[in-house]
């Protein structure tokens, strides 16, 4: 009997023992989320920031973004939860990053037209004071290849960018 008795206080604090393991291993396991969420937020801190002072950068911080979300879907699922929405861009950041590039882009073109429009201006009064009208004219055409070569060049990006910004939507 006394061996029965025994056995049985082994076998309770063999059962009390496991379900304290048990527990310590699920208190660690949260914490260790809790710790990967915490980091996760850190990491995308500065990029909310980085996305609102220039668009573009969204187009590297979010293949990040869903990298992670693959690698930790418990964690961002969290993280999404206590956000109420897609953590760490919502689609309204991504749709105001692209309505700003687009508002650059029109600035930009604005700027653009009339800083060029002064420089042709600039050499059509050259020309009226000296005369020299095949200096004058080469420096118009040369002026007005600068300016198409920098409005290429910068549409070129705007394109590639808005594209990729819409296609984030």
């Amino acid at each position: 009997m006394e061996i029965l008795i025994a056995g049985l206080i082994v076998a309770v604090a063999i059962v009390v023992s496991g379900g304290q393991l048990v527990t310590e291993l699920r208190r660690d396991r949260e914490e260790r989320r809790r710790s990967r969420q915490l980091s996760i937020t850190t990491l995308f801190a500065p990029a909310l920031a980085q996305v609102q002072d220039d668009p573009k950068t969204l187009l590297a911080w979010q293949p990040l973004a869903k990298g992670l979300r693959v690698q930790f879907p418990e964690e961002f699922t969290a993280l999404d939860a206590a956000a109420g929405s897609t953590f760490p861009f919502r689609k309204d950041v991504i749709s105001s990053a692209h309505s700003r590039w687009t508002a650059e882009w029109l600035a930009w073109e604005r700027t653009h037209d009339a800083t060029y429009k002064l420089k042709a201006l600039e050499v059509q009064r050259e020309l009226e004071n000296e005369g020299g009208v095949a200096v004058a004219r080469a420096k118009l055409d040369s002026i007005e290849r600068e300016k198409l070569d920098l409005y290429q060049r910068h549409y070129e990006e705007y394109v590639r960018v808005g594209k990729a910004l819409q296609a984030l939507i």
